[in-house]
């Protein structure tokens, strides 16, 4: 029997963890073989290439993100190859079950929530060695009848198979998101959440994960995300786990791991800001809201001052990135409140913070009870709410609007300073910045149209000179500080015109020759000679000392030039900064 375990990925650089643990309990009785396609794929590409592999079992793993293109992958293929037996498991298709086998006849079998087993025994059923009805977890077609099996009990996780031993994996490790499973189930009850269906939390075999990980980071493995509910449930195991990263990480290797942060006990994060060595951890963290009536309606039990506390010492220790997560669209969160709570969290300055909407998953307790709240969502995947009682459509596109800036603007590091000096001195809150700006970019056209990074910063430009122009001079500053900072090389043409005239900027170099020092002790070690400083250096003069604002956040209008040197290795930019009063002063004493 030809046995294909597939599925459709978000990104090509994402690793199905589902197919492979299918694969590696189906062992040594079953030969299943493993073939990866992106969403983006064309389908008839697709179930061409799943045609010619002449499979006598398709299993498909589906999710909220690609089970639209599977169905029509699905549907083409049994067109194709009519006597393709069509498996179909995964969290989409696990809650509903009877719906789906009516929507889609061409799924011949639904194995419902953990598979592992359940699709084992079918393998063996297809064989002819036992019954499918005898086969626990198992939704099926009987004539026209479709009969739907009890759930079977949950596995003993210690026992599991290792999913990561396929030598054919191997060459692509180190370009692949690696995800690891060291526990299943969540102790939480977020209504909004899969998770909080499956009672209790099992754990894999402790040592058998660590031997796992060490086999990936000898193959290469550089990003390696858990997708543990909660990592630090228990505090003895994350510690644990912790220690023995720390202590066995390849150099290079990242790890992600979702936790709850109210609960993180200080001496843990203490011992991570000690102990860790910077850029090996990330955290996502999901606040989702600040609103204590939002988070009792869904369930969900959260210490704020506590989230906050666990936030700031770890961006305090600077060894850990950290990913904060907001949902909109929760029930009684109205626009306000929805502001309220992004500026409470945007407040601790994580590295990224991710604006999502509720999405009314299949199975949880806020779809069962979205006619309470008035939800009105997308009819197919990903079930993306557009309206409740409290927020309107109107709203919705409004909040959309901050998402999109916030993405380019915050997430992405672009411009650190101005931003900051936006959000903190210029609009009243950094909810109101994102939203004005986001409101400007969609009726601009912006959000139909591809950009370039000089074209980020001539947007902002424009929308500051017409929103806010009185702070057009500070911000354009800090703009050209945070350009120059970002390149790796000398640019061509910067995004601003060119105001520097050039007997200006020889009369820096001629002040920078004769004192360095004047921009700093590291500018004068680098002992650039006129040569070098014309070559590998820009200067720009600017209304602002930068470099006071950025060391203190202490506005000073005093004309400032802004020298940014590029490394010839092409690592990057340094940038100095001195007031010109400074440098000419240093220069007419020497």
């Amino acid at each position: 029997m030809n046995i294909v375990c597939t599925t459709l990925n978000a990104k090509y650089i994402h690793m199905n963890l589902a197919i492979r643990y299918l694969k590696a309990y189906a062992q040594p009785e079953f030969d299943v073989k493993l073939v990866e396609y992106t969403i983006k794929d064309p389908v008839l590409n697709i179930v061409t290439d799943l045609y010619q592999r002449r499979p006598d079992v398709v299993g498909f793993s589906c999710y909220i993100w690609n089970i639209e293109e599977t169905i029509k992958v699905v549907k083409l293929l049994k067109k194709a190859a009519p006597d393709v037996i069509i498996v179909a498991g995964g969290p989409e298709v696990s809650y509903d079950v009877r719906e789906w086998m009516e929507q889609v006849p061409e799924f011949d079998f639904i194995v419902i929530g953990e598979g592992e087993e359940t699709f084992k025994q079918l393998l063996f059923a297809l064989e002819g060695r036992k019954e499918v009805a005898d086969v626990a977890g198992l939704a099926f077609r009987d004539g026209d009848r479709i009969v739907m099996n009890p759930q079977r009990n949950k596995l003993r996780l210690a026992d599991m198979p290792s999913p990561f031993r396929f030598p054919e994996d191997i060459p692509h490790l180190p370009n692949r998101i690696i995800y690891v499973e060291t526990s299943r189930g969540c102790p939480f009850s977020c209504q909004f959440c899969l998770s909080s269906i499956e009672v209790g939390v099992r754990y894999f075999d402790r040592e058998k994960i660590k031997d796992d990980l060490r086999y990936l980071m000898k193959h290469g493995a550089r990003t390696i995300k858990f997708v543990d509910r909660t990592f630090n449930i228990s505090r003895s195991y994350a510690m644990d786990m912790f220690r023995f990263l720390i202590d066995e990480h390849v150099p290079g290797t990242v790890f992600q791991f979702e936790i709850t942060a109210d609960i993180m006990r200080p001496e843990v994060i203490e011992f991570l800001n000690k102990e860790a060595p910077p850029g090996l951890f990330r955290f996502e963290i999901g606040v989702q809201s600040t609103n204590d009536e939002v988070n009792r309606l869904i369930m969900r039990k959260q210490n704020f001052a506590k989230l906050a506390r666990t936030v700031t010492m770890i961006k305090e220790g600077g060894k850990i990135a950290q990913h904060l997560d907001l949902i909109a669209g929760l029930p009684e969160e109205d626009y306000n409140s929805f502001r309220k709570t992004f500026n409470d969290v945007f407040a601790l300055r994580p590295e990224e913070l991710q604006l999502g909407f509720l999405k009314l998953l299949r199975g949880t307790g806020l779809r069962l009870r979205a006619e309470e709240y008035g939800y009105v969502y997308m009819d197919h995947a990903p079930y993306e709410v557009l309206a409740n009682n409290v927020l309107s459509f109107d709203d919705v596109i409004r909040i959309k609007q901050v998402e999109d800036v916030l993405e380019k603007y915050w997430n992405a590091h672009r411009m650190d300073e101005t931003i900051e000096y936006l959000v903190t001195d210029v609009f009243p809150s950094p909810f109101d910045f994102f939203q004005q700006f986001g409101a400007y970019w969609d009726e601009r056209g912006w959000a139909r149209i591809g950009h370039q990074l000089e074209d980020l910063f001539r947007r902002l430009h424009e929308f500051l000179r017409t929103c806010a122009s009185d702070a057009l001079p500070v911000a354009e500053s800090l703009m050209k500080y945070d350009y120059l900072r970002g390149q790796k090389h000398k640019p061509r043409k910067p995004w601003w015109e060119e105001k520097t005239e050039k007997t200006t900027r020889t009369t820096v170099y001629r002040a920078l020759l004769e004192r360095p020092e004047a921009l700093g002790e590291d500018f004068a070690a680098l002992g650039l000679g006129e040569k070098e400083l014309f070559k590998h250096t820009v200067v720009e003069i600017v209304p602002v000392d930068v470099g006071r604002y950025i060391a203190a956040k202490q506005l000073s209008f005093a004309p400032t030039a802004i020298v940014a040197y590029f490394d010839p290795s092409g690592t990057g930019a340094t940038v100095f900064s001195a007031p010109l009063s400074t440098l000419f002063t240093s220069s007419a004493s020497a």
